[in-house]
């Protein structure tokens, strides 16, 4: 049998030195890949409702954007506003945006504040309602206060751990500026209108207690200190408990002299109507500063 071409590649090594010129190179088929094409999905046309969505969308995305800006900017604009916090604004308000309870607490300590340093405790018979100042001042307290304005008047009367002494502290929220304080605070220096008995503070009585017949003729000895930081003035009148007229009174400073003599002086009554104004004082300076440094 002869032998069978099987159709060797043109080139081997063992082969002849050139393939026959008349065959032809052999062809190793191409790599196809998987699929030569791609195929496109028909884009469909854009129905009217499908486009005033997308318009819809960008409006609102664009006004929540906007909002959330414009919230940011007035938050910080006013944060960053130093008048929006300051002590008068927030003094002012703090009639009606501080607890009574700290404005005037159940209970004060006043250590050291008795004659020849002895320690006191006042205890609160009542909160008056507040007020205008018209019917709770003097006519004329009224009238030497009325150029910084009155717009509240809160008061509050307290008793002594003895239930011997009564006294009542007030807050008066004026509506003047740093200026009108001032003057009224110089007013009352220059003047000692502190001193004046016929611009004594009123007293507050208390029905069913130890100060039910606290009125005018039993006020002794009295405190009025105005503020230049905040707008209020604080006061204080101190008397006995149980009723009795004063013909002589005398005020805090002079009543805590050493050399006093009067009834409200031998009684302590000048230390009773300064101590628990003193008090009340810090207590309001305290909570107008924590709110100012710590806006809420």
């Amino acid at each position: 049998m002869g032998a069978v071409d099987l159709g060797a590649p043109p080139w081997w090594p063992d082969g002849p030195a050139a393939p026959p010129a008349h065959r032809p190179p052999h062809a190793f088929p191409a790599e196809t890949p998987a699929e030569t094409t791609t195929r496109l999905r028909p884009v469909r046309t854009r129905s009217a409702f499908r486009t005033a969505a997308a318009a819809v969308c960008v409006v609102l995305g664009l006004g929540l954007i906007g909002g959330a800006a414009t919230g940011s900017w007035l938050i910080s604009d006013s944060s960053a506003d130093p008048a929006a916090h300051s002590t008068y604004t927030v003094g002012r308000a703090a009639w009606h945006s501080v607890p009574v309870d700290t404005l005037f607490p159940r209970t004060l300590k006043g250590d050291g504040a008795g004659p020849g340093g002895a320690d006191r405790v006042w205890t609160r018979l009542a909160v008056a309602p507040d007020s205008g100042c018209a019917t709770a001042l003097d006519p004329l307290l009224l009238k030497t206060v009325r150029p910084a304005g009155c717009a509240r008047l809160l008061r509050a009367t307290y008793t002594d751990a003895t239930s011997s002494s009564v006294t009542t502290v007030g807050l008066l929220f004026t509506e003047g500026d740093t200026d009108a304080m001032r003057a009224l605070s110089t007013r009352f220096t220059d003047q000692h209108l502190d001193g004046r008995t016929d611009l004594m503070p009123r007293a507050y009585p208390v029905k069913g207690t130890p100060a039910a017949g606290f009125g005018d003729k039993q006020r002794a000895s009295w405190s009025v200190h105005v503020l230049t930081e905040v707008p209020v003035v604080v006061f204080a009148v101190s008397g006995f408990a149980d009723g009795r007229a004063v013909t002589t009174p005398q005020p805090a400073a002079a009543a805590m002299a050493a050399n006093a003599t009067t009834p409200a002086a031998q009684a302590g009554l000048g230390h009773e109507a300064k101590g628990l104004a003193d008090r009340v004082e810090r207590s309001l300076r305290r909570t107008v500063t924590d709110r100012t440094e710590k806006p809420e």
